[in-house]
């Protein structure tokens, strides 16, 4: 999540864990923390990580839950010796600590781009996709709670801000679920038929919202894309067929890059021919053809294509009429049989 959101939510969570008289400072030291682990790009650029290594060990180890846990654990030993609010409530502030850390790569983890909760393990990065990475009607809350803790202090009317702010919050992220589940059921109905019930599959938000879904299903042509308004949308879903270079993207599998963004994506990538190029495009961000990550990953030779050194490709992006893209299908469902539809049985 964006960075406002994570300070605010560590500073919450932070405040309601101490005593009343250590709110004020507990917000401020749970909004710093909520920042911490987010600083791992600053040792990727010194040691000048490539866009491969930057983007795949952003959200890893610093946002493992056993490495946090850790940490969270050495800085309460730290400050107990050296801070006074943490030698007077010892145990409030350990939890206020870690709820600080934890509460973070948590709530990474509701977005599509991916948080290695279990880092060393080398399982893919938990993306539950439920959340847009920027949602205002989840930070809201947390930032009223936030700011009236600071105005408030150790007084009474803080805790019914924070109990507000957390619980708000913490029911949006439950709406968040069902919406996906709602989504996915709609996809499964509508995939069941034409006999694609157990092809990958992903669901994703539209951007600052969750009223409006975007769902992927991964071919072995290349993949298909369709949209799901939960105000309008009555009718089964429909789909739209992109293909994809998928059987060289296949062979460039062992290419050592190549297979850290397919392990990083779960497999949710496309590619395409551009020139002498193949470019991959990381198909949980954005939508077709417009996406956030993209990367030439091999070049045409005499003797077909070879592996080049990943690097990133900037393309055409217009976010604004994305987002007015998506105002209009909030609010309009596609007449049955008038969008593009080709779904293979």
């Amino acid at each position: 999540m964006d960075s406002l959101t994570q300070i605010v939510l560590g500073g919450c969570v932070a405040a309601a864990a101490v005593p009343a008289a250590h709110r004020r400072k507990a917000a401020l030291a749970g909004a710093v923390l909520g920042t911490l682990p987010d600083l791992d790009g600053i040792p990727l650029a010194l040691m000048g990580a490539d866009v491969v290594t930057s983007v795949t060990w952003h959200r890893g180890p610093s946002h493992s839950l056993p490495v946090l846990a850790l940490a969270g654990w050495l800085l309460w030993l730290l400050l107990r010796r050296f801070w006074r609010p943490v030698r007077e409530a010892p145990r409030p502030w350990l939890i206020a600590i870690w709820l600080a850390l934890i509460t973070h790569p948590l709530l990474d983890a509701f977005t599509v781009y991916g948080t290695q909760l279990w880092w060393p393990w080398p399982s893919p990065p938990v993306m539950w996709s439920s959340v847009f990475i920027i949602d205002p009607a989840y930070t809201l809350p947390l930032l009223v709670g936030f700011i009236g803790v600071l105005v408030a202090g150790p007084r009474r009317a803080s805790r019914p801000l924070l109990a507000g702010a957390l619980l708000l919050s913490s029911l949006y992220l439950g709406w968040t679920l069902a919406a996906k589940a709602l989504v996915d059921r709609a996809a499964d109905q509508a995939l069941a038929a034409r006999g694609l019930s157990s092809a990958p599959r992903l669901s994703v938000p539209l951007p600052l919202n969750t009223l409006v879904w975007r769902v992927v299903v991964m071919t072995p042509e290349g993949f298909l894309e369709g949209e799901r308004s939960l105000l309008v949308d009555r009718r089964p879903m429909q789909f739209k067929a992109h293909a994809s270079e998928t059987a060289t993207l296949r062979e460039l599998s062992q290419h050592g890059a190549v297979a850290r963004l397919l392990w990083f994506t779960h497999g949710f990538m496309k590619a395409e021919v551009q020139g002498d190029s193949l470019i991959a495009s990381d198909l949980r961000m954005g939508s077709e053809p417009d996406y956030s990550f993209r990367y030439r990953i091999a070049q045409r030779g005499a003797d077909g294509w070879q592996g080049v050194p990943v690097t990133a490709v900037s393309g055409a992006r217009n976010a604004q009429a994305q987002l007015q893209r998506m105002w209009q299908r909030l609010w309009h469902e596609p007449v049955a049989g008038g969008a593009p539809v080709d779904l293979p049985r």
